[in-house]
């Protein structure tokens, strides 16, 4: 399994950024699907997570109502949308998911196939 996570960058405060994770060897659609970030100094963290029939998602408090998921079967992507961003969003933003991953997890040791990452930076 491959992801590619992609969309990082600088944003203002307020604003808006969409994340992308592309995924080679596995369809989307048969595994859970994560979001995870991980700030300077601090552990990675739970952004969201997406069901393999793309109708259930599950997001941490602090994004909640600003963050979705959402998934493209034909393209095999994954994206977060973000919206709202504050400061306290700045992280490299990771998705992340396992073969076989067929039940809702939220711990990063769950989830064995990590993409690179993608830094986004909110200024305030």
């Amino acid at each position: 399994v491959q992801l590619q996570a992609s969309g990082g960058g600088l944003v203002q405060a307020g604003g808006s950024l969409r994340l992308s994770c592309a995924a080679s060897g596995l369809a989307l659609s048969t595994v859970y699907m994560g979001w995870f970030r991980q700030a300077p100094g601090k552990e990675r963290e739970f952004v969201g997570r997406i069901s393999p029939s793309g109708r259930g998602t599950y997001y941490a408090d602090s994004v909640q109502g600003r963050f979705s998921i959402s998934r493209d079967n034909a393209k095999n992507t994954m994206y977060l949308q973000m919206n709202s961003l504050k400061p306290e969003d700045t992280a490299v933003y990771y998705c992340a998911t396992r073969s076989g991953l067929l039940v809702p997890r939220t711990t990063p040791a769950d989830f064995g196939s990590w993409g690179q990452g993608t830094l986004v930076t909110v200024s305030s």
